[in-house]
Protein backbone atom coordinates (compact mmCIF):
# COMPACT_ATOMS: atom_id res chain seq x y z
CA UNK A 1 0.00 0.00 0.00
CA UNK A 2 3.10 2.26 0.58
CA UNK A 3 5.70 3.39 -2.24
CA UNK A 4 8.16 0.93 -1.14
CA UNK A 5 8.79 -2.18 -3.91
CA UNK A 6 11.54 -4.65 -3.09
CA UNK A 7 14.34 -3.41 -4.16
CA UNK A 8 15.37 -5.79 -7.00
CA UNK A 9 12.26 -5.35 -8.85
CA UNK A 10 11.94 -1.39 -8.47
CA UNK A 11 15.32 -1.08 -10.18
CA UNK A 12 13.87 -3.70 -12.76
CA UNK A 13 10.45 -1.26 -13.18
CA UNK A 14 12.94 2.10 -13.10
CA UNK A 15 15.13 0.67 -15.86
CA UNK A 16 12.06 -0.17 -17.79
CA UNK A 17 10.28 2.99 -17.22
CA UNK A 18 7.64 1.65 -15.75
CA UNK A 19 7.82 3.54 -12.27
CA UNK A 20 8.38 6.92 -11.86
CA UNK A 21 8.72 9.10 -8.78
CA UNK A 22 6.55 12.14 -9.71
CA UNK A 23 6.34 15.67 -8.42
CA UNK A 24 3.56 18.02 -7.29
CA UNK A 25 3.48 19.91 -10.66
CA UNK A 26 3.63 16.82 -12.31
CA UNK A 27 7.11 16.38 -13.30
CA UNK A 28 9.14 12.88 -12.97
CA UNK A 29 12.17 13.15 -10.60
CA UNK A 30 15.39 13.55 -12.88
CA UNK A 31 13.45 16.29 -15.02
CA UNK A 32 15.11 19.81 -14.70
CA UNK A 33 13.16 22.06 -12.05
CA UNK A 34 11.52 18.65 -10.78
CA UNK A 35 10.98 18.98 -6.87
CA UNK A 36 10.74 16.31 -3.39
CA UNK A 37 8.86 13.12 -4.78
CA UNK A 38 4.64 13.12 -4.28
CA UNK A 39 3.88 10.12 -6.10
CA UNK A 40 5.15 7.10 -7.44
CA UNK A 41 3.58 6.23 -10.59
CA UNK A 42 3.17 2.35 -12.25
CA UNK A 43 2.69 2.17 -15.61
CA UNK A 44 1.12 1.61 -18.50
CA UNK A 45 -0.04 -1.52 -17.80
CA UNK A 46 -2.20 -3.44 -20.68
CA UNK A 47 -5.46 -3.42 -19.15
CA UNK A 48 -8.40 -4.62 -21.74
CA UNK A 49 -12.04 -4.15 -21.39
CA UNK A 50 -15.28 -4.64 -22.75
CA UNK A 51 -16.61 -1.00 -24.05
CA UNK A 52 -20.37 -0.94 -25.55
CA UNK A 53 -19.90 -5.06 -26.17
CA UNK A 54 -16.62 -4.74 -27.71
CA UNK A 55 -13.43 -4.94 -26.32
CA UNK A 56 -10.87 -1.94 -26.15
CA UNK A 57 -7.60 -1.81 -24.56
CA UNK A 58 -7.01 0.73 -21.88
CA UNK A 59 -3.45 1.68 -20.35
CA UNK A 60 -3.72 1.72 -16.38
CA UNK A 61 -1.75 3.75 -14.44
CA UNK A 62 -2.19 2.85 -10.63
CA UNK A 63 -0.84 5.93 -8.49
CA UNK A 64 0.30 6.21 -4.60
CA UNK A 65 1.29 9.23 -2.38
CA UNK A 66 5.52 8.55 -1.66
CA UNK A 67 4.62 7.61 1.98
CA UNK A 68 6.81 4.88 3.37
CA UNK A 69 5.22 2.75 6.60
CA UNK A 70 7.48 4.23 9.04
CA UNK A 71 5.95 8.26 8.45
CA UNK A 72 2.61 6.26 8.22
CA UNK A 73 3.25 4.70 11.84
CA UNK A 74 4.73 8.12 13.08
CA UNK A 75 1.98 10.18 12.05
CA UNK A 76 -0.52 7.21 13.61
CA UNK A 77 1.03 8.33 16.92
CA UNK A 78 0.87 11.96 16.56
CA UNK A 79 -3.09 11.74 16.34
CA UNK A 80 -4.98 12.77 19.14
CA UNK A 81 -6.64 9.79 21.49
CA UNK A 82 -9.94 9.30 20.58
CA UNK A 83 -10.13 11.83 17.25
CA UNK A 84 -11.25 9.52 15.06
CA UNK A 85 -11.67 12.17 12.32
CA UNK A 86 -7.91 12.73 12.53
CA UNK A 87 -7.27 9.00 12.06
CA UNK A 88 -9.28 8.62 9.17
CA UNK A 89 -8.21 11.35 7.05
CA UNK A 90 -4.58 10.19 8.09
CA UNK A 91 -5.92 6.46 6.11
CA UNK A 92 -7.39 8.52 3.10
CA UNK A 93 -4.16 10.72 2.64
CA UNK A 94 -1.72 7.99 3.12
CA UNK A 95 -3.33 4.93 2.00
CA UNK A 96 -5.51 5.21 -1.18
CA UNK A 97 -4.15 3.48 -4.36
CA UNK A 98 -6.12 5.48 -7.25
CA UNK A 99 -5.70 4.86 -10.91
CA UNK A 100 -5.55 6.82 -14.31
CA UNK A 101 -6.75 4.82 -16.93
CA UNK A 102 -5.73 6.00 -20.89
CA UNK A 103 -7.41 5.14 -23.89
CA UNK A 104 -6.01 6.12 -27.49
CA UNK A 105 -3.61 8.88 -28.54
CA UNK A 106 -4.19 11.50 -25.82
CA UNK A 107 -1.25 12.98 -26.65
CA UNK A 108 -2.38 13.73 -30.26
CA UNK A 109 -5.38 15.53 -28.48
CA UNK A 110 -5.85 19.08 -27.80
CA UNK A 111 -8.47 19.04 -24.97
CA UNK A 112 -8.65 15.23 -23.81
CA UNK A 113 -12.40 14.10 -22.45
CA UNK A 114 -11.19 13.37 -18.52
CA UNK A 115 -13.36 11.80 -15.96
CA UNK A 116 -12.26 12.11 -12.07
CA UNK A 117 -14.60 9.19 -10.61
CA UNK A 118 -14.75 8.79 -7.09
CA UNK A 119 -15.05 5.21 -6.16
CA UNK A 120 -18.16 3.71 -5.30
CA UNK A 121 -18.18 0.45 -4.00
CA UNK A 122 -21.99 -0.19 -4.24
CA UNK A 123 -23.10 1.31 -7.44
CA UNK A 124 -19.66 0.65 -9.53
CA UNK A 125 -19.50 -3.17 -8.38
CA UNK A 126 -22.57 -4.25 -6.67
CA UNK A 127 -25.01 -2.34 -9.11
CA UNK A 128 -26.72 -0.54 -6.57
CA UNK A 129 -29.34 1.90 -8.14
CA UNK A 130 -29.22 4.04 -4.88
CA UNK A 131 -26.83 6.18 -6.71
CA UNK A 132 -26.12 7.11 -10.80
CA UNK A 133 -22.02 6.55 -10.41
CA UNK A 134 -22.57 3.17 -12.25
CA UNK A 135 -23.57 4.56 -14.83
CA UNK A 136 -21.41 7.22 -14.87
CA UNK A 137 -18.72 5.21 -14.99
CA UNK A 138 -19.58 2.75 -17.19
CA UNK A 139 -20.87 6.06 -19.79
CA UNK A 140 -17.70 7.49 -19.28
CA UNK A 141 -15.71 4.93 -20.64
CA UNK A 142 -18.52 4.95 -23.89
CA UNK A 143 -17.87 8.58 -24.30
CA UNK A 144 -13.87 8.32 -24.21
CA UNK A 145 -14.38 5.76 -26.64
CA UNK A 146 -16.56 7.47 -29.00
CA UNK A 147 -13.80 10.43 -28.89
CA UNK A 148 -11.05 8.39 -29.55
CA UNK A 149 -9.13 9.46 -26.91
CA UNK A 150 -9.15 10.11 -23.11
CA UNK A 151 -8.85 9.75 -19.33
CA UNK A 152 -10.54 8.45 -16.49
CA UNK A 153 -9.10 8.72 -13.30
CA UNK A 154 -10.21 6.50 -10.55
CA UNK A 155 -10.19 7.99 -6.89
CA UNK A 156 -10.23 4.91 -4.64
CA UNK A 157 -10.34 6.61 -1.67
CA UNK A 158 -13.25 8.50 -1.97
CA UNK A 159 -16.01 6.18 -1.10
CA UNK A 160 -19.10 8.02 0.09
CA UNK A 161 -17.41 11.72 -0.15
CA UNK A 162 -14.40 10.63 1.37
CA UNK A 163 -16.53 9.15 4.53
CA UNK A 164 -15.56 5.17 3.69
CA UNK A 165 -17.68 2.08 3.25
CA UNK A 166 -18.36 1.31 6.70
CA UNK A 167 -19.82 4.69 7.42
CA UNK A 168 -21.35 5.47 3.94
CA UNK A 169 -23.50 2.01 4.85
CA UNK A 170 -24.48 3.67 8.01
CA UNK A 171 -25.62 7.03 5.92
CA UNK A 172 -27.69 4.83 4.26
CA UNK A 173 -29.54 3.15 7.18
CA UNK A 174 -30.51 7.51 8.20
CA UNK A 175 -31.46 8.00 4.85
CA UNK A 176 -34.03 5.93 4.55
CA UNK A 177 -35.33 7.52 8.00
CA UNK A 178 -35.61 10.86 6.06
CA UNK A 179 -32.23 11.99 6.12
CA UNK A 180 -30.60 13.09 2.55
CA UNK A 181 -27.15 11.91 1.61
CA UNK A 182 -25.46 15.04 2.99
CA UNK A 183 -27.68 15.24 6.93
CA UNK A 184 -26.40 11.69 7.25
CA UNK A 185 -22.85 12.15 7.10
CA UNK A 186 -23.13 15.42 9.09
CA UNK A 187 -25.04 13.22 11.96
CA UNK A 188 -22.30 10.84 11.73
CA UNK A 189 -19.80 14.06 13.19
CA UNK A 190 -18.40 13.87 9.04
CA UNK A 191 -17.82 16.43 6.64
CA UNK A 192 -20.48 16.29 3.91
CA UNK A 193 -17.70 16.40 1.45
CA UNK A 194 -14.07 15.72 2.64
CA UNK A 195 -12.78 14.67 -1.14
CA UNK A 196 -9.24 15.70 -1.97
CA UNK A 197 -8.64 15.93 -5.69
CA UNK A 198 -4.71 17.02 -5.44
CA UNK A 199 -3.56 13.68 -6.40
CA UNK A 200 -5.26 13.51 -9.80
CA UNK A 201 -4.51 17.32 -11.12
CA UNK A 202 -0.62 15.84 -10.19
CA UNK A 203 -1.34 12.34 -11.81
CA UNK A 204 -3.26 14.39 -14.83
CA UNK A 205 -0.16 17.16 -15.31
CA UNK A 206 2.16 14.18 -15.03
CA UNK A 207 0.42 12.22 -18.19
CA UNK A 208 -1.07 14.86 -20.19
CA UNK A 209 2.09 17.35 -19.74
CA UNK A 210 -0.06 20.89 -18.94
CA UNK A 211 -2.66 20.17 -21.70
CA UNK A 212 -6.14 21.31 -20.78
CA UNK A 213 -8.90 18.42 -20.54
CA UNK A 214 -12.69 18.85 -21.03
CA UNK A 215 -14.04 17.37 -17.80
CA UNK A 216 -17.23 15.12 -17.49
CA UNK A 217 -18.76 16.23 -14.36
CA UNK A 218 -21.62 18.18 -12.95
CA UNK A 219 -20.30 19.07 -9.95
CA UNK A 220 -18.71 22.62 -10.62
CA UNK A 221 -15.96 21.82 -7.40
CA UNK A 222 -14.18 19.45 -8.87
CA UNK A 223 -13.15 21.60 -11.80
CA UNK A 224 -12.12 24.32 -9.27
CA UNK A 225 -9.89 21.54 -7.66
CA UNK A 226 -8.32 20.84 -10.34
CA UNK A 227 -7.36 24.13 -11.20
CA UNK A 228 -6.38 25.02 -7.87
CA UNK A 229 -3.83 21.49 -8.51
CA UNK A 230 -2.71 23.05 -11.29
CA UNK A 231 -4.56 21.43 -14.44
CA UNK A 232 -6.23 23.71 -16.92
CA UNK A 233 -10.20 23.14 -17.65
CA UNK A 234 -10.77 24.14 -21.09
CA UNK A 235 -14.93 22.75 -20.25
CA UNK A 236 -16.87 20.71 -17.99
CA UNK A 237 -19.24 18.27 -19.97
CA UNK A 238 -22.41 17.16 -17.63
CA UNK A 239 -22.85 13.99 -17.55
CA UNK A 240 -26.81 12.66 -16.82
CA UNK A 241 -27.11 9.04 -16.58
CA UNK A 242 -29.12 5.97 -14.17
CA UNK A 243 -31.93 7.83 -13.41
CA UNK A 244 -33.84 5.87 -11.10
CA UNK A 245 -37.36 6.22 -8.86
CA UNK A 246 -34.49 5.11 -6.44
CA UNK A 247 -32.32 8.13 -6.60
CA UNK A 248 -34.21 10.80 -7.53
CA UNK A 249 -33.85 12.61 -3.82
CA UNK A 250 -30.24 11.66 -3.71
CA UNK A 251 -29.95 13.91 -7.03
CA UNK A 252 -32.43 16.22 -5.35
CA UNK A 253 -29.92 16.87 -3.05
CA UNK A 254 -27.01 16.93 -5.20
CA UNK A 255 -28.54 20.12 -7.42
CA UNK A 256 -29.44 21.73 -3.84
CA UNK A 257 -25.70 21.65 -3.15
CA UNK A 258 -24.62 23.37 -6.36
CA UNK A 259 -24.44 20.37 -8.93
CA UNK A 260 -25.19 21.06 -12.69
CA UNK A 261 -28.11 19.06 -12.79
CA UNK A 262 -32.01 19.39 -14.37
CA UNK A 263 -35.41 18.95 -12.09
CA UNK A 264 -35.69 15.07 -12.64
Amino acid sequence: MFSYVDRTVRERLEREGRLAAVDLTGRRAGEPGAGEPYLSVLGPIPLPRMVKGEERLLEWYPFVRRVELTSVCDAACGVPQGNGESFRELLQRTMAVNSALLYGDVGATKAPLVRIHSCCMTGDVFGSMRCECGPQLAVSFERIVEEGAGVVVYMSGHEGRGIGLWAKAVTYILQDGGQDTYEANTSLGLPEDSRDFTDAAVILRYLLKGKPIRLLTNNPLKKADLERGGQPVAETIPIVSGVSRHNRGYLAAKRGRGHTLPEL
